[in-house]
């Protein structure tokens, strides 16, 4: 591996097999030879991936399949028995390279109970690190009180939960002629940033006070937004109560990736806004160049003690990885 700080990136994809409908999604403004080059990363475990992780001193991918994943199967049924099935066939690859490789579950958020009970199984039996959902479930947010019994099973296995961007289920009017709008440049971070904050207001982390959610992009812009939250949530409370200022549930309950976001001066203000405890590198490969987020990383203006924080202690202490 090369002299490099030691990292853990945390919003790394794979294709799981079956999965490519789920994905077109995803990938439909792309040109064919930019999605022929995708689907050979992500098909891949052992050679591209990892070699790539060696040029940027990653020691350890967790992966996740690509979205929008079981988030996009309209059938119930159906999204548990393929969410089982992408869970094992990525412990199997694991099981290949265990110093290198760990997962995060795949969900099929569409009946709490179910998903719940695949986490576990996850978690206790495939030994991952906790789950990454690509956001709602064909317009059904986690805030509703049926999804309670998820969040106390995901609580009680001191587990985090990465929720990843998914398409608005039905397009704003304001991207309705602007399709380049929808998708990664705007949309997705609009539509994640919006279902944390559904979750922040709705009281789940007053009810589950240890959850961790993790987003990714730099917290999809939150950060920025945090002394406006308190302010005007105090004007405009529309009869919500909560037991902390919208602001202290940051670094609490919510913490960020730097995933496909390297900006110096985001980096800072995510920083400054979340605590050096609340802010870990990752890459979200292949969409994103190892290299281009190693180098960012490491030449931030940081001490020495945070960039250790942010590229690899507090994803160890998060997941419980002690190599």
């Amino acid at each position: 591996m090369a002299d490099r700080i030691r990292k853990i990136a945390l919003e790394e994809h794979f294709m799981a097999p079956g999965f490519q409908n789920y994905s077109k999604a995803f990938t439909q403004l792309m040109g064919n030879t930019a999605q022929s080059e995708l689907s050979a990363k992500l098909d891949d475990f052992h050679e591209i991936r990892i070699a790539d992780m060696d040029r940027a001193g990653i020691d350890i991918s967790v992966l996740s399949p690509t979205g929008p994943s079981v988030q996009g199967e309209t059938d119930a049924a159906q999204a548990a028995s393929r969410a089982i099935k992408a869970n094992d066939y990525l412990a199997g690859q694991i099981a290949r390279n265990p110093r290198r490789l760990a997962g995060f579950a795949t969900l099929a958020m569409h009946d709490p109970k179910v998903a719940a009970r695949e986490l576990e199984r996850a978690v206790k039996t495939l030994g991952f690190k906790g789950a990454l959902v690509n956001g709602h479930t064909h317009g059904t947010y986690y805030d509703l009180p049926t999804y309670d019994a998820f969040w106390e099973v995901m609580q009680d296995l001191d587990v985090p939960f990465y929720l990843h961007p998914i398409d608005h289920f039905q397009v704003p009017l304001a991207y309705a002629d602007r399709p380049e709008l929808t998708g990664a440049v705007w949309g997705w971070g609009v539509e994640t940033a919006s279902h944390a904050l559904r979750l922040l207001f709705s009281g789940v982390f007053d009810r589950f006070p240890r959850l961790k959610i993790i987003l990714g992009h730099m917290g999809e812009g939150l950060p920025m937004l945090l002394w406006r939250f308190d302010s005007r949530f105090a004007v405009y409370s529309q009869g919500v109560t909560l037991q902390l200022r919208p602001s202290e549930y940051f670094g609490r309950n919510i913490i960020i990736t730097t995933s496909g976001v390297c900006s110096h001066a985001a980096l800072s203000c995510s920083l400054a806004e979340m605590g050096e405890q609340a802010v870990m590198f990752s890459v979200d490969y292949p969409y994103e160049s190892s290299t281009i987020a190693a180098d960012f990383i490491e030449t931030a203006p940081l001490s020495d003690a945070v960039r250790q924080l942010v590229c690899f202690g507090n994803a160890a202490r998060l997941l419980k990885i002690s190599h």
